[in-house]
């Protein structure tokens, strides 16, 4: 009998967790029904009470509402409904998850919410990303540069681009790259590796859904991290405006209304003052690289370089080989 009534307070638990929740709240003929039509039991309508106070009894948050006919339903989810909304639309819109993992992570998800919710869900389910990673072993390749991490051993991995037939091949001459991973960061619908890049004597980042295949954890001990390296510091720098270790303060004349737009990129505690009626002056602190600089040339003179003149020397340098480039193939043809 003791078993039994074990049981049944279990299947009242699996009830209550896949069809109530807060918007949706079972009445105790609800509670009978599916007892009923789910395991062939039926029962007293006074033995949900008894069980539902077993349940609570055992830690379970079980709401009862009191009103002509009883109802109930479980408090403590993992997850509420927005909770879940929000999750899902993170894994849909990421890039560097492919589209079948995405389609069972929300399956996953989904799986958390009551009946009810499901449908709200699914109803609701819109996914803007067309631009999905084809590579379905991430999972395991961030696991592997976890592990390695953890244990602090060095690894080594293939590393791939698009080639100009938009065919998939492994850099560095076919050779593996071998870092000392630091940190795995998310930026931008990514997940990157960072880490000590031995052949180039520096700090580097790795695009995760580039890595052909699970990395080989090696058993030599990785280069300890430099004790003056910051992992946040380094992430505000380098995934800005990305590619190298070494960020420099460079400060910027901006259109005044472009203030949302250096708000967007630097953060609200960004630097700022007036400097005429119709700009402002911003000292960020990024990498000066090429991305940076294509970021400037992108707003058309309306964000400007004035400082350090070694960071506006580059600058003019790069315009300068693009206007030659675009002579050479304007002369060409």
């Amino acid at each position: 009998m003791q078993n039994e009534t074990s049981l049944r307070v279990l299947y009242l638990y699996k009830i209550l967790m896949s069809y109530s929740d807060v918007d949706h709240p079972l009445s105790t003929n609800q509670v009978l029904q599916y007892f009923d039509s789910i395991y062939g039991i039926q029962m007293h309508r006074t033995t949900v009470s008894k069980y539902v106070e077993l349940l609570c009894s055992s830690g379970i948050d079980v709401v009862e509402i009191r009103s002509r006919s009883k109802k109930y339903y479980i408090n403590d989810r993992t997850f509420d409904l927005p909770e879940l909304k929000l999750l899902i639309d993170a894994v849909q819109a990421s890039r560097f998850i492919s589209a079948k993992k995405s389609e069972a992570l929300v399956e996953k998800l989904t799986s958390l919410a009551s009946e009810e919710s499901k449908e709200e869900l699914k109803r609701n389910l819109i996914n803007t990303s067309k631009v999905k990673s084809e590579n379905e072993k991430t999972y395991y390749i961030i696991d592997a540069i976890n592990a390695a991490i953890n244990s602090g051993k060095k690894i080594s991995f293939y590393y791939t681009e698009y080639d100009e037939q938009k065919n998939l091949v492994i850099k560095n001459g076919g050779k593996p790259y071998c870092i000392s991973p630091y940190s795995l960061i998310w930026n931008g619908d990514y997940y990157y590796v960072v880490g000590f890049y031995e052949a180039r004597n520096r700090i580097h980042t790795f695009r995760i859904d580039r890595i052909a295949r699970q990395p080989e954890i090696l058993s030599e001990d990785g280069y300890p991290m430099p004790a003056d390296f910051d992992t946040s510091e380094y992430a505000l720098g380098v995934f800005q405006m990305f590619d190298t270790y070494k960020s420099e303060k460079i400060t910027l004349i901006v259109e005044n209304s472009l203030m949302k737009y250096i708000i967007d990129q630097f953060g609200i505690d960004v630097y700022t003052e007036k400097y005429d009626d119709n700009h402002f002056s911003a000292q960020v602190t990024v990498s000066a690289s090429p991305n940076f600089f294509r970021w400037i040339f992108g707003w058309g003179g309306r964000i400007v370089i004035r400082s350090p003149e070694s960071v506006v020397f580059q600058y003019r340098k790069m315009i300068e080989s693009i206007i030659e480039q675009q002579k050479i193939f304007l002369h060409s043809n």
